[in-house]
C-alpha cells in the first residue's frame, strides 16, 4: 500500500507557500490526471494511489478526514460553497475551471462542481483494529467477505457508523471501499470508520474470538435463531454475505451463532444492504441505543 510519506497522485504538493487557486485552461494539464475518465476507472480502486471525492459534502468531509487532500477540482461556484463549509489549507492545490470541462475531463455530468482527490490512507489489519477496542468495551464490528455492488457497500458503511460500529472488514474480492461511488453512497463514512481489507478470513474469525466477540452470521435458514429473538452480546461482529450466494460455508461454520431474518411467505430474501442495516440496528452497541 502507499501510504502519504511514500508517495503522491499527480498535483499533491507540500508547499505552504502554493497559492490556493490555479486556473486550468488546458484539460491536457497532468496535474488534472487523477480526475481523468471516472467512469472507466479499474473496478479495484487501490489500483491507484489515491480517491475520489465528488460534490461539496463529501470533498468537505475529506478536508477534515485523517486522510491527505491532493487537490481539489472544482467550479468557481462550487468553490464558493465550499468555502463557506469549510477551510481549505493552502497546501491543498485548488484547481478551478467551468462545468463542461469538468465533465469532459471526468467523462459524466453530475459532479456537482466539485471533487476532491485524497491519498488513501494506510492498510489497517486486524491487530491495529482490535487493539484500538479495548477488551472492557462493549463493541459491534460488520464483516463483508464479498460484497461486490459499491451502492450496497456505501450504503452498509454508512448504516454501521450511524449505528456505532467500531469498524468494518471487507474481503478483497467484493468492492472496494475507497472507490469513488462507495464513498459517495457512504457519504464519507469510509473516511473515517475504520477499515481492514483482507483474503484470511480464517484469520479474522480466530482474531475475534480471541478478542471475545460473538460472531454472527447473516443466513437464509428457517433452521437458524430468529433475529427477533437473538440476544445482543456485549461485543459482537456480523458477517453479511454476497448479494447472489451469502457468506461462504467455511464462514458460517466457524461463526459462533447463525441468525436469520424473518419474513412474509413468498418472500426469499431482501437487499443485502436493507437487511444489513437490520441487523446492525439490532446488534448496535447498548450506548448508541436511544433512549425509552
Amino acid at each position: 500500500m502507499i501510504s502519504p510519506s511514500m508517495a503522491s497522485p499527480p498535483g499533491a504538493t507540500n508547499h505552504a507557500s502554493l497559492m490556493p487557486e490555479i486556473p486550468i485552461d488546458s484539460l491536457d494539464d497532468p496535474r488534472l490526471d487523477p480526475y481523468r475518465d471516472l467512469r472507466n476507472t479499474p473496478r479495484i480502486a487501490s489500483e491507484t494511489a489515491w480517491l475520489i471525492a465528488e460534490g461539496e459534502k463529501l470533498t468537505r468531509r475529506l478536508l477534515e478526514s485523517h486522510c491527505v487532500t491532493a487537490s481539489i477540482l472544482c467550479t468557481s461556484a462550487g468553490l464558493q460553497r465550499l468555502r463557506e463549509q469549510t477551510t481549505i489549507p493552502e497546501t491543498v492545490p485548488v484547481y478551478v475551471t467551468t462545468t463542461p470541462c469538468i465533465s469532459q475531463l471526468i467523462g459524466f455530468q453530475f459532479h456537482r462542481g466539485v471533487l476532491g482527490c485524497g491519498i488513501r490512507p494506510p492498510e489497517l489489519d486486524m491487530t491495529a483494529l482490535l487493539r484500538a477496542i479495548p477488551l472492557a468495551e462493549p463493541a459491534l464490528l460488520v464483516a463483508c467477505p464479498e460484497i461486490k455492488d459499491p451502492e450496497n457497500l456505501g450504503t452498509i458503511l454508512r448504516t454501521a457508523a450511524a449505528f456505532g460500529a467500531g469498524g468494518l472488514i471487507a474481503g478483497r474480492a467484493g468492492t472496494d471501499p475507497f472507490s469513488r461511488r462507495v464513498l459517495r453512497t457512504s457519504m464519507g463514512s469510509a473516511l473515517r470508520l475504520p477499515l481492514v481489507q483482507t483474503d484470511d478470513w480464517q484469520h479474522v474469525l480466530n482474531a475475534l474470538h480471541a478478542a471475545e466477540f460473538e460472531t454472527v452470521a447473516a443466513i437464509l435458514d428457517d433452521t437458524a435463531e430468529p433475529l427477533t429473538q437473538a440476544t445482543v452480546p456485549r461485543r459482537v461482529a456480523v458477517f453479511l454475505g454476497n448479494e447472489a450466494e451469502g457468506l461462504p460455508d467455511s464462514i458460517v461454520g466457524t461463526c459462533k451463532r447463525k441468525v436469520t431474518l424473518p419474513m412474509a411467505a413468498g418472500v426469499d430474501s431482501l437487499n443485502v444492504a436493507v437487511a444489513g442495516g437490520i441487523f446492525l440496528h439490532h446488534f448496535q452497541p447498548a450506548h448508541c441505543r436511544p433512549l425509552r
